[in-house]
């Protein structure tokens, strides 16, 4: 008889995927448990180091800041289209 580690295929609780009972337990804390060490609710995600930024900005990019955005004239040419027959 053998005992695996690891559910053989991976099961959903509260909205996480769990491959094993350790992931089960946190998900029913509401616990990730990809990044167990943000705690429920992803309290704690900000001071978590095994949480990344989805991406940073290199090189142009890097000195790039946000700008307003201007409404556009909708009476400048280009700005409406009149399909009329």
């Amino acid at each position: 008889m053998s005992i695996g580690s690891d559910y053989p295929h991976p099961v959903t609780v509260n909205g996480y995927t769990c491959r094993n009972c350790t992931d089960v337990d946190y998900a029913k804390k509401h616990i990730d448990p990809a990044h167990p060490k943000s705690g429920p609710y992803d309290v704690d995600a900000a001071s978590d180091p095994t949480r990344k930024a989805a991406f940073i900005l290199d090189g142009r990019l890097s000195a790039a800041q946000v700008s307003s955005v201007t409404q556009a004239d909708p009476n400048a040419p280009g700005q409406r289209l009149n399909i009329s027959a």
